[in-house]
């Protein structure tokens, strides 16, 4: 089971498209969960997050100073985890970034880039790029 867990709610329309388009397709390979949790101070968001991590799942905490791996890598990365853990469960923060509590239960930090990406978005880049992990996985075809 993959979970992302995830700060505040997608209000637009095209972005929940997007991210229902990418669920659809990574559940023909694994079984995946989005869980929202409240935007609020950095300190109830850790409360809320931690209610939601099972002490057995790998954590990816996606962070601005984690390290930033190619999208093979990351394939590579999730197949290994798989055979140790049943669960993979990313966090994704909201806009205050992620509690040092969370950093520090993280078993990966991993950096997307050194930009800031609006957390809606992030969510199907996210998605997008375990789908392709997946892909590749299976050796399909998937553009460049």
């Amino acid at each position: 089971m993959i979970k992302i867990i995830c700060v505040g709610k997608i209000k637009e329309q095209y972005l929940k498209q997007a991210i229902e388009d990418y669920l659809k397709r990574i559940n023909k390979y694994h079984k995946i969960e989005i869980i929202e949790v409240l935007d609020s101070n950095l300190e109830d968001e850790k409360d809320n997050i931690l209610k939601k991590i099972d002490k057995k799942d790998y954590i990816i905490t996606l962070e601005i100073e984690g390290q930033a791996i190619s999208s093979l890598e990351l394939a590579c990365k999730l197949d290994k985890i798989f055979i140790t853990h049943f669960n993979i469960t990313f966090i994704i923060g909201s806009s205050l970034g992620l509690h040092e509590d969370i950093k520090k239960i993280s078993n990966y930090a991993l950096s997307f880039s050194k930009l800031t990406f609006p957390h809606q978005l992030f969510r199907v880049m996210l998605l997008e790029q375990i789908y392709r992990s997946f892909k590749i996985l299976n050796n399909e075809t998937y553009h460049k």
